[in-house]
């Protein structure tokens, strides 16, 4: 007996794998590597294409998430089913929907939304789905996870103990971060987001923390510079970069985030911490709204979907510190438009995360860069991993520049100024100074301790503001070829040894006013 499956109007025998009409060899020779149809358990046809979303009838026990291929002849498009309607079921198709066409069959593969995953993606630039973008070895990867998995229960975790260092300054005193935490970077556009989570991530270089960039809705040319920075800084080596870009579908960027995050759960149920950045979740949004309104659901404020709520709390419920297990630490991005953080998207995720790194484009524009405001910036759980030399000094300088805030701008008015008065703006103009860094140049803990000391207790009162930073440098400088580097490196962070500090500070600042302010 001989038995045949009519497939696109042509007929193979599967018994003898003869093939009857060669109209499509390609379908022919996939077919004979995957001739177990077992794992298909289903067929359906396509009925409209329209903007990477199918229309298909024909698929009957299909879930939600589901995993789909269609057959176009020249290649097979992956998919995930999104609708389920009482005729139809709608799905999303994740490459060009330009060789797709009504009247293909599509398969479903009874398997919900996977992603690869190993230790192999270390180092690489992929795609939401593995595929490897950069030009390195093929990657082999042997195991897949869900790409939506149910986030860890309240019993599994544990408080955040741990600090996570970003080796900004501003940051690491004021808005402290702790491994296991969601902080918020929200602010205008080109204000310099990005470049804070990029020093995060070369700030973790010879730790034990991974990190995972995953951009959404960027520029290629900016994942080629960070790929690239990240290289250079020999950071890429312990980092995953998955990228779907502005080029890309919004199917692809709706579940770039949830890719990545399923990537960095591996290595976090091995015990490892895992940082991760989206970047960012604004065009997120923007893309599930634009899906949703192609699949006909309902709209509600700001044009977004009722669920779009659900879309980004369940990706940051994900992060997690494990109990005798590793973390994940989420770093969302979200944009604002002229400061606006009463806007729909902006007060969802503030509402999700641990606190929010503000940047104002005032402080941007006058070169206080990074542009991080102290007043709107918080972190509510990230003090109790902070160490406590540095948590004690930032006690202190959240004290100093609240006060000079507040007297400012009496020195924009030309009045006379009593003496209190005068030395409290001098003190905030060199804290504010301090404050200043450059990009992808993150410092180390025990550096910034010093600085905060040598400026809290008086040190710099008698330096000049704009030599700062040169005074900042030469001690940098000082530090790293001397003999302290070591044990304050390992031990100041947690034991502040006051006399040792004061001596070190007051006969190097007599050093740089008499020897290199003289010299230049």
């Amino acid at each position: 007996m001989v038995s045949f499956y009519n497939y696109n109007k042509i007929q193979f025998d599967f018994k003898n794998k003869k093939k009857i009409n060669n109209r499509i060899p390609k379908i022919w020779n996939y077919v004979q590597q995957n001739y177990k149809f077992n794992q298909y358990h289903g067929v359906g046809q396509i009925i409209n294409i329209s903007d990477n979303i199918v229309s298909i009838i024909g698929l009957s026990n299909i879930f939600f998430g589901e995993m789909i291929e269609i057959f176009t002849g020249y290649e097979i498009a992956q998919g995930m089913v999104l609708n389920i309607e009482s005729t139809k079921v709608s799905a999303i198709v994740f490459s060009s929907d330009i060789n797709i066409k009504p009247g293909q069959k599509v398969l479903k593969k009874n398997k919900l939304m996977s992603v690869p995953i190993g230790d192999s993606l270390l180092g690489r630039v992929v795609d939401p789905l593995g595929n490897q973008l950069d030009s390195g070895e093929p990657i082999i990867t042997i195991n897949n996870r869900f790409m939506d998995s149910i986030a860890p229960s309240i019993i599994s975790r544990e408080s955040v103990s741990k600090p996570l260092e970003t080796g900004i300054k501003v940051i690491d005193s004021m808005v402290p971060i702790g491994h296991g935490q969601r902080e918020l970077i929200i602010g205008d556009t080109k204000t310099g987001k990005t470049s804070i989570a990029i020093d995060t991530i070369i700030n973790q270089k010879g730790t034990d923390t991974l990190c995972i960039y995953v951009a959404i809705g960027q520029k290629r040319s900016l994942v080629s510079r960070i790929a690239k920075l990240l290289n250079n800084k020999n950071c890429l080596k312990s980092s995953i970069i998955v990228a779907a870009t502005a080029s890309d579908s919004a199917a692809l960027q709706y579940v770039a985030p949830y890719c990545g995050c399923a990537m960095g759960e591996y290595f976090m149920n091995k015990g490892l911490r895992v940082l991760i950045v989206y970047d960012d979740l604004s065009k997120h949004a923007v893309s599930y709204r634009q899906i949703s309104l192609l699949l006909r659901r309902p709209p509600g404020r700001e044009g977004y979907p009722g669920d779009v709520f659900y879309l980004h709390s369940r990706l940051l419920e994900r992060a997690a510190n494990l109990k005798n297990s590793g973390s994940i630490t989420a770093l969302p991005i979200v944009e604002t438009i002229q400061g606006d953080v009463s806007a729909y998207i902006p007060t969802n995720v503030i509402s999700i995360t641990d606190g929010q790194i503000f940047l104002e484009t005032e402080l941007f524009s006058r070169g206080i860069r990074p542009a991080v405001s102290p007043g709107l910036s918080v972190s509510r759980v990230g003090s109790s991993a902070q160490d406590k030399t540095l948590k004690k000094l930032a006690g202190n300088l959240k004290l100093e520049l609240a006060q000079f805030r507040e007297v400012e701008g009496f020195t924009k008015l030309g009045l006379t100024l009593d003496d209190a008065t005068k030395q409290l703006i001098d003190r905030g103009l060199r804290l504010t100074s301090i404050l200043v860094q450059g990009r992808f140049n993150p410092i180390i803990s025990y550096k910034q301790i010093l600085v905060f000391y040598g400026a809290l207790n008086g040190y710099l009162d008698s330096i000049e503001t704009f030599i700062i930073n040169i005074f900042e440098n030469e001690l940098y400088f000082f530090l790293e070829r001397s003999i302290y580097h070591l044990p304050f490196s390992s031990l100041l962070a947690k034991h502040f040894y006051t006399k040792i500090v004061y001596f070190l500070i007051w006969h190097f600042t007599f050093y740089f006013l008499i020897f290199v302010i003289d010299t230049e």
